[in-house]
């Protein structure tokens, strides 16, 4: 996986020491950093015990909803892959215990009534098939999906990254699995529920990405979101803001599909 520029080293280095300390334990386990503290089972596996336990301390208090952030895209957008790779991941990487995120790949795609090619893209073919890829890792994978997206979406072939990503970040998901909900009829109900998701937009949507937050789109927060969603997410958090919203905004160049 490979985030643009220094802001996303950052933001890795940071999500590491924030969890685990100033030190970087070198655990010999079959998961990746981000899932250390999924369970204690896999702590217990990756000898990070102590440190999950005070991350777990010092978390947001839960009592307070997170803010609902849902991204309606497309898979071979460049704007779209931008504002994932550069804005959505990184802030969701610091800010994960204060925000929620659904991504909705669809965009700016059409329902067709034919059996055959029941969905046309506005970057074609290959677009269709990486959403309804996305779709289904989406599906398949739960907690590790952002990740898998984030990765694939960093990738020069997006397509072509759908499975060393899956196998980096979701390794007890088989590819089969996925190819069987693309060639089945799981895919094709998955990508209508998106397109259903997307046409009950109030405003309706113009272009991609869109975001709404806590399920509400304003002119406002999208351009606060294309500049610094980092910033906006803790502006909109009603909680204590954690230490990382005490940092500066990063502002970044906003575009379209």
């Amino acid at each position: 996986m490979k985030l643009s520029g220094l802001f996303g080293v950052f933001l890795l280095m940071c999500v590491d020491l924030r969890s685990f300390g100033m030190s970087h334990p070198k655990p010999s386990c079959r998961y990746p950093p981000s899932q250390w503290c999924r369970s204690l089972e896999i702590a217990i596996e990756c000898k990070v015990q102590k440190q999950c336990m005070e991350v777990n301390a010092t978390r947001p208090n839960q009592s307070v909803p997170p803010v609902s952030v849902t991204l309606y895209y497309e898979s071979l957008c460049p704007a779209c892959r931008v504002f994932i790779t550069q804005q959505l991941f990184p802030t969701w990487t610091m800010l994960q215990d204060i925000m929620s995120v659904t991504l909705v790949p669809y965009g700016n795609a059409k329902e067709l009534p034919s059996e055959n090619s029941p969905f046309t893209c506005q970057h074609g073919e290959p677009e269709c098939r990486g959403n309804m890829i996305e779709a289904c890792v989406i599906h398949l994978t739960g907690h590790s999906a952002f990740q898998i997206i984030n990765c694939m979406e960093s990738s020069a072939n997006v397509l072509n990254a759908a499975q060393p990503c899956l196998q980096l970040y979701a390794p007890s998901v088989s590819w089969s699995s996925v190819d069987s909900c693309l060639n089945g009829g799981l895919g094709n109900q998955l990508m209508h529920a998106n397109a259903v998701m997307t046409r009950a937009l109030n405003p309706e949507h113009t272009h991609v990405p869109w975001v709404t937050f806590n399920g509400e789109y304003t002119e406002e927060n999208e351009d606060k979101a294309m500049s610094s969603l980092f910033h906006l997410v803790c502006q909109l958090y009603k909680g204590v803001k954690p230490p990382a919203c005490n940092g500066a905004p990063v502002r970044l160049n906003r575009g379209f599909c």
